[in-house]
Formats: structure tokens, C-alpha cells, sequence
């Protein structure tokens, strides 16, 4: 078979996105026979199109996805070929990148510091025109190097900083302008934006549709003090999706606070309404295939780890889908039992408690598949201790948990 490449932690691989999906192999077919002994990440080009056709055809706004949370052009791909046009950057690099591959992309700067560079970079060269800010200094550094203001187009954001929240990942404390200065903000803005706006994060994983409607309602109370028009309301992510014991509400209860919520505002007629999915899109778009190197009583040391594609799976203590995968020998045993996993480092901490899942007979040599790992996953891989070789390939297997029909993916390629 030809489907695999190896590449470094930090060498995203180029290819095309396969559009038949009755060209791609089965995750079982390459284990069998290739026998992996690298990680081997398994991209569901199908399911990431059908899940961003699924956000784009319910969410009442523009869809810009989050590139950090998964940028690997074969990704792109097939979240541009679910029907996404519009993009959220945050550094020059995730620019050059998204500009390459789609070059009539809406490409948003969404990071809120920026370097002069980067900012100059993504003006002059990319076209990028909407760049999101939470300070003054900021602002200033924008305007700076640019050269521009409302007559060329200029897009600014404010960032509105929320409380702290209980989405699993809470992001309060970094960014954002508390109210009484995001307000001033807009105003200050305002002379030199064709575009105003006023955006916020609820935090990562956030089970709590009415989270956003909260959040709508204080960007409310910011936009009448700051006494000047918007045109854009950004919702930000936070979109959740399934893990084991985690089955959050449909998307449409998400969808149908922000409609309220937004509605609720009161502005005019053609103010836009934009988020930031990441983790919605792709999260069951990938699996990380990993090999049993030896088996301790109920730890298991494998072959990728918390320095790897399971960077969640140690400190935050996510919990993943896993299967076995045996291609010869005694089929799996029926019980199952829980497990941790220890990566390949020399260091102690990389460490995954779980519990695993698996056959009671695990063994070394045994390979292990891991889902919902499309976000947040391969993107994160460092080179720490050598071990920086991944493989990687795409599949037409559904997603690990989510139950999307055959019919469906097949629609999606």
C-alpha cells in the first residue's frame, strides 16, 4: 500500500483531498498490513465534510473555522468541502497556510496580540482585513501597520472578556477587555472600522447551551454603553462534542440560544452573526492508531503519548474511545477492564490515567486505536525525547462515537 507518509511533529502533510471515498482503506486493512510501529493518525476526510456541512447548514450566521484546532491541509480540505468559506487565524503562518490552499478564503485574524510582522504580513500579502483586538495598545498597533481605516476596508473586533465559566476548558483569563473597557474600545474604534464588532469565548467543551445566550446578553449591555453601531456579533467556539460518558446537547440547542440570544439585541437589519467551531468540525474526523511496546498488570507503555497526539489525555484527563486491534493471533477476550497508558518518554508525567477500556488479554505487540482525537490532537505533537514520526493517512471509516450513516459519509466524499 501506498497510502502512508511519515512526516515530523511539525511538518503538516500536503496532499489532496481524496474525493472518492470508496478509494480510501480501512483503518483494520492498514494495521494488518502495514503493522505500524510509528503512530499512525487516521484522518475521516467524509466525516469532518459532513459535520461542517451539518455546522454551516445550522448555524444561523458565517462559519469560520478555528485552523489551530486542526490544520492539516487534508483537514482544510474537507472542512472547505462541507461548505466553509470563512477562516479564523492566528498567526501569519496559519494565514500563508490557508490562503495557499483556498485563495478566495474570508480569512479572519482573530488573535487579540499580534506582532507588528504578522499583522503587516497578513494586510499586505493576504488580503486579511478583520483583526480582532482587547486593548488599546493593540488597536493602535493595528491601525500602525496597516495604514488603513474604514475606507480600505479595515474589519475590527473587540474581544469581550467573560467570567469564568464551566466549559472544560475555561479561557477567561487570558484575553479579553472587561466591559466598561471593551465599551471604550468601540468607541475608539469606530472612526477608523468599516467594520465593527464585538466578540467573546465561552471556554472549550461547553456543555451549557444557555452559556451563550448569557454572554449575548452582557455583549447587549456592552454595545448600548459603548453608544456607537456594530456590524458583527461573534459568538466565538466552544462547540462540544461526544466522549465516553459525555453526550452533549444537539447542536440545534446551541444554535437556537445564540438565535435568541442574538435576536434579543435588538440591532439592525444585516448585522452579522459569526462562530468559531474547532473541535465540532473535527473532532470524530480523527483517531490516533498507537502499538502496545509492553503491558504491566493495568498499565499498557505505548508508542505516543502526552508529548504526542495525547496531550489531553494527561494533565485535563480527557476520556477517549479505544478499541483493539489484533490483526492475527486469539481473537480479543469479551471482558473488558480499565487501563492507563504511559507514552514513549523518559518523563514520568507522560502519563494517562484514563481508564482505557480494553480486552483483559491486551499484550505487547497489540495496537490500540484511539478516537476523537481530529482536534487538538496531531496539531499538538512536539519532538521531545526524538520521538517526532508520525504516520499518516486517510480513511473511510466512521467516526469512533459518532453514528453518522454510510449514506451520509459517502455523501460527504
Amino acid at each position: 500500500m501506498t497510502q502512508l507518509r511519515s512526516r515530523t511533529a511539525v511538518s503538516p502533510l500536503r496532499r489532496r483531498f481524496d474525493a472518492d471515498l470508496r478509494a480510501l482503506p480501512v483503518v483494520d486493512d492498514l494495521v494488518a498490513v502495514e503493522r505500524p510501529e510509528e503512530p499512525m493518525h487516521c484522518l475521516r476526510p467524509a466525516a469532518i465534510a459532513a459535520a461542517a456541512r451539518d455546522f454551516v447548514t445550522g448555524f444561523p450566521g458565517d462559519v469560520l473555522y478555528a485552523v489551530k484546532c486542526n490544520p492539516e491541509p487534508a483537514v482544510l480540505r474537507a472542512v472547505w468541502a462541507g461548505g466553509v468559506r470563512h477562516f479564523d487565524c492566528a498567526s501569519a503562518a496559519e494565514v500563508a497556510l490557508v490562503r495557499s490552499l483556498f485563495p478566495e478564503a474570508a480569512i479572519h485574524f482573530m488573535h487579540p496580540v499580534k506582532s507588528r510582522g504578522a499583522i503587516r504580513e497578513a494586510w499586505q500579502r493576504h488580503g486579511v482585513q478583520d483583526f480582532v483586538l482587547d486593548s488599546a495598545d493593540e488597536l493602535a498597533k493595528i491601525l500602525a501597520e496597516t495604514g488603513a481605516g474604514a475606507a480600505e476596508g479595515l474589519g475590527l473586533v473587540v474581544r469581550l472578556a467573560l467570567p469564568k465559566g464551566e466549559a472544560v476548558y475555561d479561557l477567561s483569563g487570558k484575553f479579553g477587555a472587561a466591559p466598561e473597557d471593551a465599551a471604550a474600545l468601540l468607541r475608539a474604534a469606530r472612526p477608523h472600522a468599516a467594520r465593527l464588532g464585538l466578540s467573546f469565548h465561552v471556554g472549550s467543551q461547553c456543555l451549557d447551551p444557555l452559556a451563550w445566550r448569557r454572554a449575548l446578553a452582557l455583549v447587549g449591555e456592552v454595545i448600548r454603553a459603548a453608544g456607537v453601531a456594530v456590524e458583527i456579533v461573534d459568538v466565538g467556539g466552544g462547540f462540544p462534542v461526544a466522549y465516553p460518558e459525555v453526550e452533549p446537547p444537539a447542536l440545534g440547542a446551541f444554535f437556537a440560544e445564540i438565535e435568541a440570544g442574538f435576536e434579543a439585541l435588538g440591532l439592525p437589519e444585516g448585522t452579522r452573526l459569526w462562530a468559531e467551531p474547532g473541535r465540532a468540525l473535527v473532532a470524530g474526523g480523527g483517531s490516533v492508531v498507537v502499538q502496545v511496546q509492553l503491558r504491566r498488570d493495568g498499565a499498557l507503555y505505548v508508542n505516543d503519548g502526552v508529548y504526542g497526539a495525547l496531550s489531553d489525555a494527561g494533565a485535563p484527563g480527557f476520556s477517549f474511545p479505544v478499541r483493539l486491534i489484533r490483526p492475527e493471533g486469539p481473537a480479543p477476550s469479551g471482558t473488558l477492564r480499565g487501563f492507563e497508558l504511559f507514552g514513549p518518554t523518559c518523563d514520568s508525567a507522560d502519563r494517562m490515567k484514563g481508564p482505557f477500556l480494553l480486552p483483559e488479554d491486551v499484550r505487547e505487540g497489540d495496537w490500540i486505536e484511539i478516537g476523537q482525537l481530529g482536534a487538538y490532537g496531531a496539531c499538538l505533537r512536539t519532538g521531545f525525547n526524538g520521538f517526532d514520526r508520525a504516520r499518516l493517512v486517510e480513511v473511510r471509516d466512521r467516526p469512533m462515537l459518532e453514528a453518522a450513516a454510510p449514506a451520509d459519509l459517502a455523501q460527504a466524499a
